[in-house]
């Protein structure tokens, strides 16, 4: 019942991103992007946003040599998790670029699957690289969960593909794609803001990134173990 609640909320929300976009997606058809296009930028554009957080670990390893210094890393911080937020309409601008146009393909679909995962394998991946550069415990237990965010992103995706593969349809689960987007540029985005605002021993602006990461942590992993389950049962109907 809660499933199918948000399923709805959130093809809904889809739909109403849907109808803001479509003027810009249509322009873009007109200049003659292509889908493989869209998903390639959207792609440079986690590059570039996970290429921030690890300057945002260069950048804190700097400042722990140097006694007084302003917590610039938490700067960087913020404009990666803005990037992600800017770049992840292209998630929805390829899809799209490609119904409208009528130019969708099987090697685009496979291209912006693979891209997928590269983008979350980079964003999580610098932000790992970011928390064990501050050299604290906490920063050593947020990389483990975002270690454990990461294996449980790549494995919602991976059942689902193989579960395809098997002529299943397997969309099942809270933490997809668009969640775990939306949840990693925002934590990104608050952290490097508070961070910025508030001084570290008044609120550790760390906890709202290793927060997110948490969120990711657990429920991407029991969006893959439901998607398991539901294999399950749908190759036990077959038999």
């Amino acid at each position: 019942m809660a499933n199918s609640t948000f399923k709805r909320l959130r093809d809904g929300l889809q739909q109403g991103i849907y109808a803001i976009i479509n003027p810009f997606v249509k322009f873009l058809i007109k200049i003659g992007v292509t889908p493989n296009i869209v998903t390639t930028i959207g792609f440079l554009g986690n590059l570039l946003a996970a290429s921030m957080f690890v300057y945002a670990g260069i950048i804190h390893r700097r400042e722990l040599a140097i006694p007084g210094t302003d917590h610039f890393q938490f700067g960087w911080l913020g404009w990666g998790g803005g990037i992600l937020i800017i770049f992840s309409v292209f998630d929805m601008l390829d899809g799209q670029v490609a119904r409208i146009g009528n130019m969708q393909s099987t090697f685009g679909a496979m291209y912006d699957s693979v891209l997928d995962r590269y983008s979350e394998l980079v964003t999580l991946g610098g932000i790992t690289f970011y928390l064990l550069e501050l050299q604290t415990p906490l920063g050593e237990i947020g990389s483990l969960i975002t270690f454990i965010a990461l294996v449980g992103s790549i494995m919602v995706s991976y059942v689902r593909a193989r579960a395809e593969g098997l002529d299943i349809e397997c969309k099942v689960g809270l933490m997809q794609r668009p969640e775990r987007v939306v949840i990693t540029s925002l934590a990104a985005l608050a952290t490097g803001i508070v961070g910025k605002l508030v001084d570290m021993e008044t609120f550790n602006a760390l906890y709202i990134l290793i927060g997110g990461m948490t969120i990711i942590a657990i429920f991407a992993n029991i969006t893959a173990i439901s998607r398991i389950n539901h294999c399950r049962r749908e190759l036990k109907k077959m038999k």
